[in-house]
């Protein structure tokens, strides 16, 4: 059976207490330390009043306070809705009115103001949690399958995040079917990827069950990245496709001790053949897993393995996972397509979608999950992104993916880096918008010929954006919505 996840810690604080857990910022906290801080947060919100069944905003980056706060939570029987620091207190009120949450609430040192500033009533930070005698602490209650363990957002690129509950009888398990065991040896990893995203959250629960060490890094940074690998010989780490590329691009990188490192597993985003590519020759010794999935599937649904790179498959995210069910149909009549062409993804899967994602969905059959996501699939199995659903761009009733325009121009010798959305239009609906980063000054002309005869006319690129960098969020996904702005900016100047 499976360990509550409130329990995450216990297989290896009975065992090898001293084993590090946790280094941030060099400093190094043991299982037995992270132990006794979930122990002190327990106590400090029961202390405060939280009862079982709340949901209490958790605002920080991945620290001491965050870990021992997330699974101390569950000792209550309440569950910690985690809330991305970056945000205004505007966005944070949003948040908290769509959870439902509690007025008492948790923040890291930067964040005591910010969630402060919502109206929140009752905000406790590093002292009230971690400093001073620690209060009596709570048994841990034994949760129920349906009782709540942590709140998730969406990652909100095209609208309002919206919260996903995860609950004990799907998150427990989840985490015990990556982690059967306390690892005798623990390994490395590396985590740069944000506390709020659902590859965060699990990856290091996930590592924390194994008894594994994770080296932090709070904020992404290719050079820190590299320097963390080389003085910490970390073996694993999880990176969004824009970090592997900056990491790649680094002028560090050639000279970076990377020996040590074993595997990376990519995700969250699209990765091009050509970056994946770059990345097998440059790491050679690297064994490289791209994943894909959703805050709503737990994470990961699909997988493309080490033994999977091949060339004609580096565009693919893989086949479902055990126990996960695909289809691929229209959109629009819920038909399934045929192998090679483009549809919507619906997944089934009794262990990986979460039950209200399931719930809240009426046009699709129970047990079903619409993900928005289109994607084409091979006769083997293998699935093919190609955008959201809600990106799809409609060119005066011609409809097609950004990722299809995005994958041409990309292969400019000029181009570093694009992203395509469709821009607002009263004559033709949208008009093809194009970001790009360029090494050279380019024309939309120039573009223009460049792609005509290798996609069809109506996707080709109508308003040109030069930038420095893509916009993305904190999920390493390109930010559609911001790049609408900007085209908007750009329109109105």
């Amino acid at each position: 059976m499976a360990r509550p996840f409130g329990r995450v810690l216990e297989g290896v604080t009975a065992s090898d207490p001293t084993r590090a857990a946790l280094i941030i910022d060099a400093t190094v906290t043991t299982y037995g330390e992270l132990a006794a801080a979930v122990d002190r947060c327990a106590a400090g919100l029961c202390s405060a009043g939280v009862v079982p069944g709340q949901r209490i905003p958790l605002v920080d980056d991945t620290s001491v306070l965050s870990t021992a706060a997330l699974i101390g939570t569950t000792h209550v029987g309440a569950a910690a809705a985690l809330m991305n620091p970056r945000l205004t207190s505007g966005e944070l009120a949003v948040l908290l009115e769509a959870a439902g949450t509690a007025p008492i609430g948790v923040a890291g040192p930067g964040s005591v103001g910010l969630l402060g500033g919502t109206g929140h009533t009752t905000v406790l930070g590093v002292e009230e949690l971690l400093g001073g005698a620690p209060g009596e602490r709570p048994d841990a209650l034994d949760p129920a399958p349906g009782d709540e363990a942590v709140v998730l957002f969406t990652s909100g690129t095209t609208g309002t995040p919206k919260p996903v509950v995860l609950n004990h009888g799907l998150i427990g398990p989840r985490i015990a079917a990556f982690a059967p065991a306390v690892e005798a040896e623990p390994s490395v990893s590396l985590m740069c990827v944000p506390l709020v995203h659902i590859g965060g959250m699990l990856g290091l629960m996930v590592q924390l069950a194994k008894g594994n060490t994770t080296v932090v890094q709070t904020r992404f940074d290719a050079g820190q990245w590299l320097a963390l690998v080389a003085r910490h010989r970390v073996q694993t780490s999880f990176l969004v496709p824009t970090m592997l590329h900056r990491i790649l691009d680094h002028p560090d990188f050639a000279t970076t001790d990377l020996r040590s490192l074993t595997s990376l597993t990519y995700g969250a985003a699209p990765a091009s053949p050509e970056l994946v590519r770059r990345a097998m020759a440059s790491l050679p010794g690297v064994e490289l897993t791209n994943t894909f999935g959703q805050t709503e599937t737990m994470g990961s649904i699909t997988a493309l393995g080490p033994g999977d790179h091949s060339a004609e498959r580096l565009a693919s995210v893989g086949r479902p996972l055990p126990g996960v069910e695909v289809r691929i149909v229209d959109p629009a009549s819920g038909d399934t397509v045929p192998a090679g062409t483009v549809g919507e993804l619906w997944v089934k899967s009794a262990g990986s979608v979460v039950p209200s994602a399931q719930a809240d969905d009426r046009t699709v059959p129970a047990g079903w999950f619409r993900t928005g996501d289109m994607v084409s699939a091979d006769a083997e199995g293998y699935l093919y992104p190609a955008g959201r659903l809600s990106d799809t761009i409609n060119r005066g009733g011609e409809k097609f993916a950004p990722s299809e325009v995005e994958a041409v121009v990309r292969t400019h010798p000029t181009v570093r880096d694009v992203a395509v959305v469709g821009v607002p239009d009263p004559e033709m609906g949208n008009r093809v918008g194009c970001a790009i980063v360029s090494r050279d000054p380019m024309t939309s002309e120039a573009l223009r010929d460049f792609c005509s005869g290798r996609i069809a006319n109506f996707k080709l690129p109508e308003r040109l954006l030069f930038v420095d960098e893509i916009p993305h969020n904190d999920f390493g996904k390109v930010d559609r919505k911001e790049l609408r702005a900007r085209f908007a900016a750009a329109t109105d100047e």
